[in-house]
C-alpha cells in the first residue's frame, strides 16, 4: 500500500470568523492538486465552530459523510426528519445517496465545538439516502 505523510502543519486553513477549518485535502477555497484525495478518502477536515453558529441547510449527494465530535456538541437536522445532537464519543454516519439536505449547528451558548468531518466516495452511487 502506498504511504503518504500529510503533516498537520501543511494542511490548508480557512478562517470564516465563526468557523475555523483545517483541510487535509483540497476543499472549498483550499486547492492543492497534490492533495485531492487518498483512495476513496475525499475529505478530512478538523472544524472548529463557535458557540451559537453553524452550517445552514445545504445539499450533499453520493458521498458518505462521517462526523466525529472531539469537543462540544453538534446538532444535525435533515430533510428526512432526523434531528440529532452528537457529542464527544459519538460517531455519526450519513449516506447522502441520491441527495440529502441538512444543517449542522453548535447550539451551545457556552462552548465551541470541534469535530472531524470525513467524506468517503461510495462504492455505489444513486442509492437511497440514510
Amino acid at each position: 500500500m502506498k504511504k503518504l505523510i500529510h503533516r498537520a502543519s501543511d494542511r490548508g486553513y480557512a478562517n470564516h470568523g465563526w468557523l475555523k477549518s483545517y483541510h487535509s485535502f483540497s476543499f472549498a477555497n483550499y486547492h492543492d492538486p497534490s492533495k485531492m484525495n487518498f483512495g476513496a478518502l475525499r475529505v478530512l477536515n478538523d472544524d472548529h465552530v463557535e458557540k451559537g453558529f453553524g452550517f445552514g441547510e445545504h445539499p450533499h449527494r453520493d458521498m458518505e459523510i462521517i462526523s466525529i465530535p472531539l469537543e462540544g456538541e453538534l446538532e444535525h437536522k435533515d430533510n428526512m426528519g432526523h434531528v440529532q445532537t452528537i457529542a464527544q464519543g459519538d460517531v455519526q454516519v450519513m449516506s447522502a445517496g441520491t441527495g440529502i439536505v441538512h444543517s449542522e449547528y453548535n447550539r451551545s451558548k457556552e462552548e465551541d465545538v470541534r469535530f472531524l468531518q470525513i467524506w468517503i466516495v461510495p462504492n455505489e452511487i444513486s442509492v437511497a439516502p440514510r
